[in-house]
């Protein structure tokens, strides 16, 4: 799995930040990781030029997936880090969700078929 950071000019510590990024990323979506091909992190600071406001710093990651169509997370807050973890989160969630129903589309099953489908209608009781 390749991480690419990228930052706006606003972003300070740019060196440190993309270290720690990297491993949060590998940590969080290491499950996934043969299936991962490339996360891209964008990290930008909306209102920069106001220094201050509410909710101004925001992170896009944006996960490649062998055969798919990327999959995309945003999240705004106030710290960079709120920001990094909120899209982390969406974009595992995300991530869970669409796997998880590309496996149920190809027939797997987490367990045994419903109670009551696989009686055959000639052996069904008429006792209720």
């Amino acid at each position: 799995m390749q991480i690419h950071i990228n930052t706006d000019r606003n972003i300070e510590g740019r060196e440190a930040l993309a270290a720690h990024i990297s491993s949060e990323i590998e940590q969080a979506l290491s499950r996934f990781n043969e299936k991962i091909t490339r996360v891209e992190v964008h990290l930008s600071d909306e209102n920069s030029d106001k220094k201050g406001g509410k909710d101004d710093l925001k992170c896009v990651m944006e996960a490649r997936l062998e055969g798919r169509q990327p999959l995309a997370a945003t999240h705004q807050a106030t710290t960079l880090e709120q920001a990094f973890n909120g899209a982390a989160d969406k974009l595992t969630r995300l991530i869970e969700s669409t796997l998880g129903r590309s496996g149920n589309q190809r027939g797997h099953r987490a367990g045994p078929p419903p109670s009551g489908l696989d009686i055959p209608e000639d052996e069904e009781s008429d006792d209720i």
